[in-house]
């Protein structure tokens, strides 16, 4: 493949990259992103590039993400079961706060817009009572009449056997041919009754939103770049599907942007042989965390968009939180100064963009501190760094009676907490010491929070790439073409009928390799991934156990799961006797059969394919430039990253500043600038 383009829109800027894989180049581009008609920052941003022929184009989007937390999806309907249109609003009797009786829950499907038919299969698959056509027919028509744009069908047990839900679909679809419509079991052919149907309720809720948008995108690259081919999106499990078929099970784009991110992470550093990462996109709306264990990034069977709105689709496990450069501070009922979830996002933004902005924000934080340079910022004009000043004086300094320098230091230090206690909670409690681990920050803002993290966090050292700002574009222009199939067993592993399974995952493996030959993206091999779901019986959680085809028996397997679960629950370490041999009695139950089928691309060495920059340390210094730490403003050198040579140590405190992003070295860091241009950060103090 000659050229191709990975493309990621944000909240506030959109991201390319260009790779020429035949002229071993590599270019990247920034502009700012356009909320109102996204099309139109994706396509002006190409053509700044002015590229050639292009091969491809890999987008990661977040307009599914956007259409769910927004409430700007699709006017849906659901036909369930009757007896059962609730599942939706009776979710897992949970509630949105832990403590006291806050908050409130909307459904993406109103009351008034779920009906039920006659029918019922049973949990084995046997149908206990026929579809009622004249009641299916009689809701469609009701549903139709209120206008909306597509039906969910819900039928429980449908996962045992689907019949009743494709029949249901096959009348709707002839009689209203234009109408958006989700089977449950299309998308999660599997038990749980609620995720199932919530996935399906996500789907149809995105589809028409996510389908007008990705065909006026092929339009627009068709008329303005004469670009033919098939358009190529990032799913959520961090491989791509074409746009025809993201337009049936858009559901899958969800994390689409984020998984990009992590994908690019895990890439980048395996270039320098690093595996174990804890990664953080800070970009201008969210932080996105995420963790990578030996290479492979975490995933996570089903995914909570929002409170309320799981998604049972396998997805990277990243989670995020709305504290981003353009995170608005102010202080709340009680005085606290709090950073988000509100973001000024890219219109108007931050104030010292000067577009109209008039709350003080994170990225206004760090332009008064002097981080950010005012004549040197990702917009790529000067930023007004006096407006910021006398916002965060205004709003948050004369409220808590600290001068303009320290009610920024404060943002910026209560930011810095919020980012290390996401990322305790991605690794801490889950088992893993951060010592183990290098910390990977990307996105605009994520290498100007690095110094004060590795020392926060006692990670092991901190990875910088080359061009953090645009690692998801990267991510984007790097994947790999995936599918991933769930077929559900529920029984206990000795009763698991071995050529059934042997059978499941042949038959995943041929259907994945047909639709990795029709996307037209040339791989060099294909790589099949097979994990059961598996648990104790009585227990509720399941644990994601890799499992070998070439050892398809009890034995086997049963070894696999005591692996994974000991190493998750940390049995080994757990002093009490006889657990072992109690553990061994207790019947082992494979829920659901996973098999990912992948399709690897030629990789492409961002390290390789960069030359070292003929220049000195003295060359590539900015001169000095005041910077607020320590309660106050001192000289700090800076430096040009394009321009620093290869091998080059720095010590803190120091500024590095490139187009995309600034790195902020502390005091008692220093960083090693790495072949290809990458900086690894330790701690040279306690």
């Amino acid at each position: 493949m000659g050229q191709l383009v990975g493309v990621d829109i944000g909240g506030t800027f959109t991201d390319f990259v260009l790779i020429d894989a035949d002229r071993s180049e590599i270019r990247v581009h920034k502009v700012s992103s356009t909320p109102a008609d996204p099309t139109r920052g994706l396509v002006d941003g190409l053509l700044e590039m002015e590229p050639a022929a292009i091969d491809a184009v890999i987008h990661g989007t977040t307009v599914a993400t956007n259409a769910i937390l927004e409430r700007k999806g699709a006017r849906c309907g659901l036909i369930a079961t009757r007896g059962f249109r609730d599942i939706l609003e009776l979710r897992r009797r949970d509630r949105p706060h832990a403590y006291g009786l806050t908050g409130s829950f909307e459904p993406l499907v109103p009351r008034d817009r779920r009906l039920e038919v006659d029918e019922r299969i049973a949990a084995d698959g046997q149908v206990l009572r026929p579809l009622s056509v004249e009641g299916l027919l009689a809701a469609g028509a009701a549903l139709v009449a209120d206008d909306v744009e597509g039906i969910v069908i819900a039928f429980m047990n449908s996962y045992a056997n689907p019949t009743h839900e494709l029949e249901a679909r096959a009348l709707l679809n002839k009689r209203w041919p234009d109408l958006f419509v989700t089977c449950s079991t299309e998308v999660l052919p599997v038990y749980r009754e609620f995720e199932r149907t919530s996935t399906a309720a996500v789907n149809t809720y995105v589809q028409p939103r996510v389908s007008h948008y990705l065909r006026q995108v092929r339009d627009e690259l068709g008329k303005t770049c004469g670009y033919d081919n098939n358009l190529l999106v990032m799913q959520s499990n961090g491989g791509m599907l074409d746009s025809v078929a993201v337009a049936k099970m858009p559901v899958q784009t969800v994390l689409s942007g984020p998984a990009a991110g992590v994908m690019g992470a895990a890439r980048l550093a395996g270039e320098y042989g690093m595996d174990r990462l804890i990664t953080y996109d800070l970009g201008g709306t969210s932080l996105d965390v995420a963790l990578v264990v030996d290479g492979r990034p975490q995933t996570a069977n089903v995914t909570e968009i929002e409170f309320g709105i799981p998604i049972g689709a396998a997805m990277i496990d990243i989670r995020t939180i709305g504290a981003g450069g353009g995170s608005i501070a102010h202080l709340d009922a009680g005085g606290i100064l709090q950073i988000g979830p509100h973001s000024a996002g890219a219109d108007p933004g931050p104030v010292c963009y000067g577009r109209g902005g008039g709350q003080p924000t994170l990225t206004d934080a760090l332009v008064v501190l002097g981080r950010i340079n005012p004549q040197r910022s990702i917009t790529g004009r000067d930023l007004d760094a006096e407006s910021a000043l006398n916002v965060i004086q205004r709003q948050i300094g004369e409220p808590l009676g600290l001068a303009p320098e320290a009610a920024a230091d404060a943002i910026v230090a209560v930011a810095t907490n919020t980012i290390s206690g996401s990322l305790r909670r991605i690794s801490i409690d889950r088992g893993h010491d951060p010592r183990d681990f290098t910390l990977f920050p990307f996105g605009g803002g994520g290498p100007l929070f690095a110094s004060q993290l590795l020392c926060e966090l006692s990670v092991s050292q901190v990875l910088v790439p080359t061009y953090p700002g645009i690692a998801s574009a990267w991510g984007c222009a790097v994947a790999d073409v995936r599918r991933d199939f769930v077929r559900m067993f529920n029984r206990r592993l000795s009763d698991l009928d071995m050529e059934q399974v042997a059978g499941a995952i042949r038959e995943h493996a041929e259907a994945g390799e047909q639709f990795i030959r029709s996307s037209g993206v040339p791989v060099d091999r294909v790589e099949i991934i097979v994990e059961a779901d598996a648990g104790f019986e009585g227990q509720t959680h399941v644990i994601r156990t890799p499992i070998s085809v070439d050892r398809l028996d009890e034995a086997a397997i049963h070894a696999d799961f005591r692996q994974a679960y000991d190493r998750h629950y940390g049995v080994e370490a757990i002093d009490f006797e006889g657990l072992a041999e109690l553990l061994d009695e207790l019947h082992v139950l494979i829920l659901n059969l996973r098999t990912s089928v992948i399709g690897r691309r030629s990789t492409f060495s961002l390290r390789d394919n960069l030359a070292p920059p003929a220049t000195t340390i003295d060359e590539a210094g900015g001169g000095e430039r005041a910077v607020y730490f320590d309660d106050g403003f001192r000289p700090c050198p800076t430096y040009d990253r394009t321009r620093l040579p290869w091998g080059t140590t720095i010590a803190g405190p120091a500024v590095i500043e490139q187009t995309d992003t600034t790195v902020w070295i502390e005091p008692g860091v220093e960083t090693e600038v790495l072949e290809g241009g990458a900086l690894l950060l330790r701690r040279t103090a306690p």
